[in-house]
């Protein structure tokens, strides 16, 4: 089921009198959730993406804008008429039915010709249960599962119903990291063999990352970019979008483009892109650099992005190396750095030689990302 937002905008009265405004929570949302795919929201707490959430499920009306399934416009459907199937972060069992009254529960709520014969839900439920996994604890109460047990129930009722949509609101947030890694691959699978469109919501981007088909980051109710995961994660449109995503974040310096260089400091660190220093923000074309041109500019630098090098353009005060195994975290400093500490992240085997106070990088230029100073929009 495909589903297309128009311009979907939802606004809540502020509880704080003094403030007259209301506070918005969606704004002009307008995008297309292309049919039988996996979608991930994404962004920090009270970014607006649950409340996108409910606006599509029904649970919510928006204050402006239209929600479509399909061709059918939908916005004044009542939730229980959309076909759609919602699992939330809390899972919302009832304790003293066991697996399969859960699983079965919403079948008994269809009426006239959808209505079910008691062997018909054992089947649809069975079939549901199958699907997560979890058709050997058919008989056993909430409280007799793991946390990932009721999970996958609280996935398996939303199935039975076969819904044309799939809605997750921060499902795996509840569950220790071994566990979320494991449900998040079982989400990915179940999504793939049923192809239902499914919506997932979360704030942590490596999730959102590892199984969406495509990303929508969202900052104060604004999408601010749209896209495949590592294409977003390659090419962010602006500084937040490139710091949201990444672990270990991306490294952000202060700098210029002079020259038709990239200073860092008083370091050059690169060669500027063509019309960077003159240009609109955003728009890389137009003729080079003039020898006099100027500008500042955010410097990104990707943890993965450095490359210990003798000969390096970039020089940091090193504070510790941390070994992990295969990969080795180079800690360090940097004056016009905004963070804390620099994070360079290479293989272990780069790292014998280094001693001393100080590190030399040369940097990969497809990790390196400029941003406007002022619009923190991508150069």
């Amino acid at each position: 089921m495909k589903i297309t937002l128009e311009h979907l905008t939802k606004r809540f009265p502020n509880r704080n009198k003094k403030i007259k405004e209301d506070v918005i929570a969606a704004s002009d949302l307008t995008f297309e959730i292309p049919d039988g795919k996996l979608i991930g929201l994404l962004g920090p707490s009270g970014c607006g993406k649950s409340t996108t959430l409910n606006l599509i499920s029904g649970l919510e009306t928006p204050t402006e804008g239209r929600i479509y399934f399909g061709d059918n416009d939908v916005t004044d459907v009542p939730p229980e008429n959309r076909g759609v199937g919602l699992v939330f972060q809390n899972y919302a069992l009832y304790p003293h039915l066991t697996v399969e009254d859960n699983i079965a529960f919403p079948l008994g709520n269809l009426r006239g010709k959808d209505k079910l014969t008691k062997e018909q839900m054992h089947e649809r439920a069975l079939e549901a249960a199958k699907l997560v996994q979890i058709d050997t604890l058919m008989e056993r109460k909430p409280n007799e599962l793991s946390g990932g047990q009721q999970q996958r129930v609280a996935i398996a009722r939303a199935l039975v119903k076969m819904p044309s949509v799939l809605l997750l609101d921060e499902p795996l947030s509840n569950l220790d990291a071994r566990l979320r890694l494991q449900t998040r691959e079982e989400l990915s699978r179940i999504q793939h063999e049923t192809g239902i469109t499914t919506i997932f919501v979360t704030h942590d981007q490596e999730e959102a990352m590892s199984i969406s088909d495509m990303i929508v980051v969202m900052k104060e109710g604004v999408i601010h970019q749209i896209g495949k995961p590592q294409e977003v994660y390659d090419h962010p449109g602006n500084l937040f979008v490139a710091k949201f995503l990444g672990t270990p974040p991306i490294n952000v310096f202060e700098g210029e483009i002079r020259d038709g260089k990239v200073y860092i400091g008083d370091e050059a660190v690169l060669d500027a892109p063509n019309g960077s220093a003159n240009a609109t923000p955003g728009n890389t074309d137009g003729a080079s650099a003039d020898a006099d041109s100027y500008r500042k500019i955010y410097v990104g630098i990707r943890p993965e992005g450095f490359i210990p090098d003798e000969n390096g353009a970039l020089t940091v005060k090193l504070n510790k190396i941390e070994v992990m195994g295969r990969d080795t975290s180079i800690v360090a400093e940097h004056p016009a750095f905004t963070g804390t500490t620099i994070r360079a992240i290479v293989p272990s085997e780069d790292v014998e030689g280094i001693t001393g106070e100080t590190v030399r990088f040369s940097l990969k230029p497809k990790k390196v990302h400029l941003f406007d100073h002022e619009t923190e929009e991508t150069i």
